[in-house]
């Protein structure tokens, strides 16, 4: 991914859409599973973790293991909390494209949150890091009273979301607020994620709605950020992605190195979007690298 490359090339690279012809059948199926779900399953919607646009999210509360039913936070034991970050390359989708993530977890007992962000060119792309530091900070100080422990808090993101959930590792909690923990975030998964934003800024197709200066891509590119102190972030990607996000998956590794980047893994016929399939599905081995996560106690 060097700058020598021509603008069309880049345009390759990073138009998932043009690789994956049917990506709107994949689209329109998480929108249809996600309604599916709120209508099944207990959840809380659209609560304000900040004043700003889009600053609201969603919580799906975990089932007893036991029984598969749902309970009252008061009547269980405190239960680990994932807070999913949605992809679009930070100027499309929506939290309601991604409540299909929460059922394979609810039902292993861990708590869901998906908050939800205003878009660009509305914000710029470290607003939307800012905002997601927000909507992290609330999820700490509030998630009790929907039954989730807050000192176990993961996150994982797709595509957008991926950067997104890379930056809350890298994120030094405390600067924030006092309150915090210097470990608000004790692990992430990165699925398809992007960690650099040089090369995206070069692809004409995204600079338009990104609009992406050298200060932005020195302040959010989280293979150019310090490796954070604390933590382990698990890059995973599909075989059939291209070219960019394939090298991008490496990329974390080698500049955050193994201690914090454990697995760098490539998943074998899949591309951008059935890799949110997979995500969702109780048994699939990314499926099931998610639960081990959550219930990793760090």
């Amino acid at each position: 991914m060097t700058p020598h490359h021509s603008p069309d090339w880049f345009d390759r690279m990073y138009n998932n859409r043009a690789l994956v012809p049917d990506f709107a059948n994949h689209l329109q199926q998480w929108t249809r599973d996600s309604q599916a779900v709120r209508d099944s399953q207990p959840c809380l919607t659209d609560l304000r973790y900040g004043s700003g646009p889009s600053e609201n999210l969603d919580i799906f509360t975990a089932a007893n293991s036991a029984h598969g039913a749902p309970v009252h936070p008061r009547q269980r034991t405190a239960t680990p909390v994932l807070v999913f970050l949605h992809g679009g390359y930070w100027r499309a989708l929506d939290k309601s494209d991604h409540s299909f993530v929460a059922p394979s977890l609810t039902q292993q007992g861990i708590t869901v949150v998906v908050p939800n962000y205003a878009l660009c060119p509305a914000v710029t792309i470290p607003e939307i890091v800012m905002q997601m530091v927000k909507a992290l900070a609330w999820v700490w100080r509030h998630i009790d009273t929907w039954g989730g422990d807050a000192s176990r808090i993961h996150v994982a993101g797709h595509s957008a979301g991926g950067h997104l959930a890379a930056m809350m590792l890298a994120c030094d909690w405390r600067a924030y607020a006092p309150d915090l923990p210097p470990d608000l975030v004790k692990s992430v998964l990165s699925v398809s994620g992007l960690y650099e934003l040089d090369s995206l800024r070069r692809s004409p197709m995204l600079q338009e709605a990104l609009r992406l200066d050298d200060e932005q891509v020195f302040k959010a590119s989280p293979a150019w950020l310090p490796a954070p102190e604390r933590g382990v972030l698990h890059a995973v990607v599909g075989g059939m992605e291209s070219e960019a996000f394939l090298a991008h998956n490496q990329l974390i590794q080698n500049a955050w190195g193994r201690e914090r980047v454990p697995t760098a893994q490539v998943l074998p016929g899949l591309h951008h979007f059935s890799m949110m399939k997979a995500f969702a599905t109780p048994g699939h081995a990314l499926n099931q690298q998610l639960l081990a996560l959550c219930q990793t106690h760090l």
